[in-house]
């Protein structure tokens, strides 16, 4: 039996991914011809049709989904053998592709980043940054290694290392009744209000759960793709939100009339480290994770 080759599996994959022929050529670093005939030449090989080919759009076929779905899975573990060879002989070293989330990265990663790469200068961080949900799913189809992600958020079997807890706390605007005390109480908080992050960002499920108040699921006002968006609505008067520590300590509010209370209750989210449960570099993330947390105490 002749087998498919990994670049054949690669091909099929960023066909899948990109939907086109051109642009899943573009990301293989191939020509589009060369792309197009390993997929026939995969297609011939299996003695199966896995793509509908028209001049306007790329279509698989339920055999081909199946197919590029498994694909995805040998190549994860063709390179997760690659790195646990690698990590074998030096750990922290060569391509990692690390995902993050946009209420992390800008907050986080420039404390962290240039003592990580002092620290580790071998160690090549290809970094995406998107909401938590995206990252997830790019994480089980083994387009990321791992994933800076603030818990608790569903993301299935994987497994994860605690950096720090990052406490959430209350932004309004400096003459907004609702900081007249020192700390806020959930029950003082008007859902219609309340602005928060679009869906896709763990950040809204952590901000309704420090409310404690479930009928805010429906009420909250969903306004912003990104914190910066929600500080400026608070600073013109529209509503309130809740912040993370890191995004203050980063200088968020900066220029703002905005200003924060604690939640009563002491809410918080936890900044973890995750992987696959499957990944064979487990004892590789645990120390990235350690890493991560010395160079952030290091930038500070």
């Amino acid at each position: 039996m002749h087998l498919p080759t990994l670049k054949q599996l690669q091909y099929l994959v960023a066909l899948a991914d990109y939907g086109h022929f051109g642009r899943a050529a573009e990301a293989s670093f191939v020509t589009q011809s060369t792309l197009s005939a390993g997929i026939r030449e995969l297609e011939t090989l299996l003695d199966a049709h896995l793509v509908e080919r028209t001049r306007r759009v790329v279509r698989f076929t339920p055999l081909g989904d199946r197919i590029a779905d498994r694909a995805r899975r040998i190549l994860a573990d063709a390179e997760d053998l690659a790195a646990l060879a690698q990590m074998e002989s030096k750990p922290l070293t060569g391509d990692l592709r690390l995902g993050v989330i946009p209420t992390i990265a800008p907050f986080f990663l420039p404390r962290a980043l240039p003592a990580l790469r002092k620290a580790h200068p071998n160690l090549r961080l290809f970094l995406r940054e998107e909401p938590s949900s995206g990252a997830c799913d790019a994480l089980q189809k083994g387009q990321l290694d791992c994933v800076l992600l603030a818990l608790p958020y569903g993301c299935g079997e994987v497994e994860t290392e605690k950096l720090f807890d990052d406490r959430l706390l209350v932004a309004a605007h400096k003459d907004d009744e609702t900081l007249a005390a020192e700390s806020v109480a959930a029950g003082e908080i008007d859902g219609d209000r309340l602005l928060l992050l679009e869906d896709g960002h763990c950040l809204k499920e952590h901000a309704l759960a420090a409310c404690r108040r479930p009928e805010f699921r429906t009420e909250a006002s969903v306004i912003g793709t990104s914190l910066h968006t929600l500080i400026q609505m608070v600073d013109n008067r529209l509503g309130l939100t809740l912040v993370p520590q890191m995004a203050l300590d980063a200088g968020l509010l900066r220029g703002t009339d905005v200003e924060v209370r604690p939640l009563e209750g002491n809410a918080s989210r936890e900044i973890a480290l995750i992987w696959r449960k499957s990944s064979p570099r487990e004892a590789e993330f645990r120390m990235l994770a350690k890493a991560l947390v010395d160079a952030a105490a290091a930038g500070s």
